[in-house]
């Protein structure tokens, strides 16, 4: 990006221009600057183009079309090439030139994901037999229209679910006997331990769309265990006797699992709680309103962390939604307990992996794409978009944990951070001391940055 003179003049004119107006605080707001300021950028995708920085470029937004042309390096494509592919990944085709060595694909979209299409609805997942890097969860997306039944069925794995839009009836029966009715809405999860038996049906004019994750990345949507599945592979001589029933009542029920298929229509649950006289109500809580959570406001965002500690229920999943806005951060960090399962809801990110052992590989997501950082491997997400960036990370965890970079080198003596990174460089040592000497956890952050070094990076 390039400002004219006339950007430069108004910089130094700011003391005239109230502060919250300046161009400064307009591009730390995520704002950018009006037109007139910009001369037209640069194609970074040029053989003369250069940028020693590596920065970011939104390739989608300013409707580019990435080649592998780096700092003169690298050549044009001759062969086939799918250029709506390359848009959404300009990492892969330009690495930045601090990616190294061999990295697992740590990316999948669910639109490459098979849909099962059933009665009003539909479900695609995606697993370690997607993505093999997915091995600690699994992930199924799912929609159903209004009074469309997920049939009543159960799972050996966990199953903790995030509520994308419209609102779902959810039942649950605990392990005590006791039976749980609740509607959830957009921003609302469920959780049921392995084994609880449940179902699911939409509800509204819309129905529902929702994610769920299992806590086992080799967990399939076709190994549920379904109650129709169930009954049509019992004899009905062994359905009769359990029911107390003659047999002839089951010559009729159905001779396939119906898994998704249109339902009437549901009444409220006061109506619909059943009555029997040994029926009782659990004293689980399996529902929990995330997006009703006080955010923690950061510089750059915010974060609402849900686990075993605001959702008790929740023992083997852990999750934070992040909202990082233009130009912001998740700053560098690590997960020390477990692999970090993404999902991005909207917005455009990139996202260095560094796998230790000087490798390291840069990743570019899209809504409805997937990641997996693995435990331990250190990272950042970078909103590259010109909106904000919504995203889960979800853990096989009961507590959600992270190192933060920037907290980690500033509660570390200082003398061993200078002697580390800065030996040869003083006054570059100095300076950064004086940026972490009251470091603390920022999960979003802006990165500001003095302000003749923010007006040198512009230019």
């Amino acid at each position: 990006m390039h400002i004219t003179g006339a950007a430069l003049a108004l910089a130094a004119a700011a003391l005239a221009v109230p502060v919250q107006d300046s161009p400064r605080q307009r591009l730390l707001d995520g704002k950018g600057l009006p037109p007139k300021f910009y001369k037209k950028p640069s194609n970074p995708y040029k053989p003369g183009f250069r940028d020693p920085y590596d920065s970011a470029v939104d390739s989608i937004g300013r409707k580019l079309d990435p080649l592998p042309y780096r700092n003169g390096l690298g050549g044009s494509v001759l062969g086939p090439w799918n250029p709506d592919r390359a848009r959404q990944n300009p990492d892969l085709i330009r690495p930045p030139s601090t990616d190294h060595g061999d990295v697992p694909n740590l990316r999948w979209s669910f639109a490459d994901s098979h849909i099962r299409i059933e009665e009003g609805g539909w479900t695609r997942q995606t697993t370690i037999r997607e993505m093999g890097t997915s091995s600690q969860l699994a992930g199924v997306n799912m929609r159903l229209g209004e009074g469309v039944i997920r049939e009543l069925h159960w799972h050996k794995e966990a199953e903790w679910a995030y509520v994308l839009d419209g609102s779902v009836r959810v039942t649950a029966l605990d392990y005590e006997g006791g039976s749980f009715i609740d509607d959830v809405h957009k921003g609302d999860l469920w959780y049921f331990p392995s084994g609880v038996p449940h179902s699911l049906q939409g509800l509204g004019e819309n129905g529902t769309e929702f994610l769920l994750i299992f806590d086992d990345g080799h967990f399939s949507e076709e190994s549920t265990f379904l109650l129709t599945d169930w009954l049509d592979h019992t004899p009905r001589s062994v359905l009769s006797q359990n029911f107390h029933l003659p047999p002839e009542v089951f010559d009729h029920i159905p001779q396939k699992e119906k898994y998704i298929f249109q339902g009437s229509r549901p009444g409220s649950i006061a109506d619909e709680t059943p009555a029997g006289k040994h029926y009782k109500q659990s004293t689980q809580q399996f529902t929990h309103k995330m997006l009703d959570q006080a955010p923690h406001k950061t510089a750059g965002g915010e974060v609402r962390i849900t686990d075993s500690r605001n959702f008790p229920i929740s023992k083997t999943v852990a999750a934070a939604h992040v909202l990082i806005q233009p130009g912001a951060l998740r700053e560098m960090h690590w997960h020390p307990n477990a692999d970090e399962w993404s999902f991005f809801i909207r917005g455009r990110a990139r996202v260095t992996v560094f796998a230790s052992s000087g490798t390291a590989r840069t990743f570019n997501y899209v809504p409805g794409d997937v990641g997996v950082v693995p435990a331990n491997m250190g990272h950042f997400v970078e909103n590259i978009g010109d909106e904000p960036l919504e995203m889960l990370e979800v853990f096989r965890a009961d507590e959600f944990r992270d190192f933060s970079l920037f907290q980690w080198l500033g509660e570390t003596p200082q003398r061993q951070v200078v002697d580390t990174l800065f030996s040869g460089d003083k006054e570059a040592g100095e300076r950064f001391l004086d940026k972490i000497k009251d470091a603390k956890k920022d999960e979003v952050t802006r990165g500001e940055l003095e302000e003749e070094e923010e007006w040198k990076e512009l230019r």
